[in-house]
């Protein structure tokens, strides 16, 4: 059968085998789309049923944080397992209802870059703090879901950001050294698990999550507005590959 045109596959990199070719790996909400009103309506709403309070700066200290960390920080400390997974679910099911009704669309300049990243042979991950069910539903619906030759999802690491774990388990799948990752994020827990994890980092601001001053102090090596500004050829000076690894 003849893919059909404009279809854009990563090539099929066997997992854990050393790269020396750099890598992407995308944040989603906040990077790849902007779901944050949903989300934030979404806790709300779960507050609201379990008569806590919840406000904007709740939502801005914790957002990249897995849904476990967040019911602690902000409702119930001693949550087990079992309490932080129901309070879980029926947000996620609060939040997915809400992007299905209203849909999703790509950021600015996302869907040239990851278009020029396959062409250029760059393997690209997720590396989210978001449950499956989320990340399935928002790769479905903007058509993306072929552009990554791996998908870590907040379910398939035990520390959510500022933690690493996300991150390295993404650069394992794929293959590639830390050192030679580039992660796409928009806020300061992201931010700080990338360079935590030895990876440059590039946050973007489009969504106002975080200012350029607290992206930079979390150590992002380059802020930008949107990502339509981001090229190719500046990934690869940013990880300063003249030729040879860096």
């Amino acid at each position: 059968m003849r893919p059909s045109r404009g279809l854009v596959r990563p090539p099929p990199w066997p997992y854990n085998i050393p790269m020396t070719t750099p890598a992407i790996i995308w944040d989603v909400d906040g990077t790849l789309v902007d779901t944050a009103e949903q989300h934030f309506r979404a806790w709300a709403r779960l507050a609201t049923e379990i008569g806590q309070p919840f406000t904007r700066a709740d939502f801005a200290a914790t957002f990249g944080m897995r849904n476990p960390e967040i019911i602690r920080k902000l409702f119930f400390p001693d949550a087990d397992d079992a309490r932080c997974t129901e309070l879980g679910s029926r947000k996620e099911d609060l939040y997915r209802a809400s992007v299905r009704e209203e849909g999703v669309q790509l950021l600015p300049g996302v869907a040239r870059l990851l278009t020029a990243f396959a062409a250029a042979g760059w393997p690209q991950a997720v590396g989210s703090s978001a449950p499956p069910g989320n990340l399935d539903l928002l790769l479905g619906l903007t058509d993306i879901r072929r552009y990554f030759a791996a998908i870590v999802t907040g379910d398939d690491v035990r520390r959510g950001k500022p933690d690493p774990e996300v991150f390295l388990t993404a650069a394992a799948k794929l293959g590639v050294a830390p050192r030679l990752c580039v992660v796409f994020e928009d806020a300061v827990a992201g931010v700080i698990a990338a360079k935590a994890g030895g990876m440059r980092c590039v946050a973007v601001t489009f969504v106002g999550h975080h200012s350029t001053d607290k992206l930079v102090a979390a150590g992002a090596d380059l802020v930008v507005k949107s990502l339509e500004e981001i090229t190719v050829e500046q990934m690869t000076r940013l990880l300063r590959i003249d030729g040879e690894s860096p």
